[in-house]
């Protein structure tokens, strides 16, 4: 399918990258894409960013049929532009589609359209250090039904924001509040897609972590509320010893491409790396008797963010004396410098835009 591009009239005034935050300001145009199930995913687009006209019984409001990706555009000091794994986002978009029985999409396709966007949009990717071009790729149920079924159609959209960094601590030691009373998701639910509903069931739990002085929440299995699962925006690891572990997918976590990222450098570099089931008791025995060296979290937002406080309960330990800990700088270290195109690439992961 051919790509139809509309270019906007009027440009958007692009932010100083010193004044960039988080998912605030966005590029002048995006991607769109319609399903049918006539014409199945048809009339791929690139026009002018905007709203869209959407009646009050679109099936998405009530069904909550909604997923979506969250993937990076990196400028080197070239001044060319690569993107961090796209493949790996656009395949995981689709085993979420099957979750939530919405058509997938010719993953070929929608990263060719991807690529276009971003030539069009180059001027907008940001060239100071740590910051970058988030690219939110989702597709929506649009069917105007109340009724509760699989929608008969959908838009793909995918949207472009320039960013600095995620946490304001930037890359420093946050704080996390484990949850006692609340679950994100359970074995045999959609806990392992990227779910927007997944994002909107973390929420209560958040706001009171932030009441109480905590950046994010780390959530426990729904069954037995013991053992790890993941932060609300990233997948966690422990540093225990001399050993690597982070909780093993289970069908309730996210599979994220940077935790995945993670575990395949510190391979490549002769670590030790265990994906197992671990209790948050045991994280806090390991503290107790000065086996617990570092907690990091992964995602394509922070990258890698070192942790500094975990509270559980009337239980807080601290991490690291308040300062980043050796591993997770050198993997942060190593994956930016990967993603800005200042060091090699032994993994083949970047892509360019030419």
């Amino acid at each position: 399918m051919q790509i139809a591009i509309s270019r906007t009239e009027k440009m958007k005034t692009k932010p100083n990258d010193s004044e960039l935050t988080f998912g605030t300001v966005f590029t002048d145009h995006m991607f769109n894409m319609d399903y049918d199930l006539r014409n199945k995913w048809h009339n791929p687009r690139i026009e002018p960013y905007g709203p869209m006209q959407m009646e009050p019984s679109t099936m998405v409001f009530h069904y909550g049929q909604a997923i979506f990706e969250g993937l990076k555009a990196y400028r080197t000091q070239s001044g060319d532009v690569q993107l961090f794994r796209p493949q790996d986002n656009l395949s995981r978009m689709n085993r979420s589609a099957r979750a939530l029985c919405i058509p997938e999409i010719d993953e070929s396709l929608v990263l060719d359209g991807l690529k276009q966007l971003i030539r069009l949009e180059k001027d907008w990717v940001p060239k100071a250090p740590e910051t970058s071009l988030y690219i939110r790729p989702t597709i929506i149920a649009m069917d105007p039904f109340l009724g509760v079924r699989a929608s008969h159609t959908y838009r793909l959209f995918i949207i472009l924001s320039p960013v600095g960094a995620y946490y304001p601590e930037g890359f420093n030691p946050v704080k996390i509040w484990v949850a006692k009373d609340y679950v994100r998701a359970v074995r045999g639910g959609v806990g392992d897609s990227k779910v927007a509903g997944n994002y909107a069931a973390s929420l209560f739990a958040g706001e009171l972590a932030h009441e109480n002085g905590y950046t994010q929440v780390l959530w426990l299995d729904g069954v037995e509320r013991k053992f790890v699962e993941e932060v609300g925006s990233m997948n966690i690891f422990f540093v225990i010893n001399d050993e690597i572990v982070t909780p093993a997918l289970n069908g309730s976590i996210l599979p994220g491409i940077t935790r995945d990222s993670v575990i395949r450098l510190a391979k490549h570099w002769g670590m030790a790396v265990t994906e197992r089931r671990i209790s948050i008791d045991e994280v806090f025995e390991a503290h107790g008797h000065g086996k617990l060296k570092e907690i990091f979290g992964s995602g394509t937002a922070a990258v890698i963010s070192p942790v500094g406080e975990l509270r559980y309960g009337d239980k807080i330990i601290y991490i690291g004396d308040g300062q980043v800990g050796p591993v997770a700088h050198k993997l942060f270290k190593t994956l930016t410098d990967i993603q800005y195109g200042n060091a090699k690439d032994p993994m083949g992961w970047m892509e360019p835009i030419s």
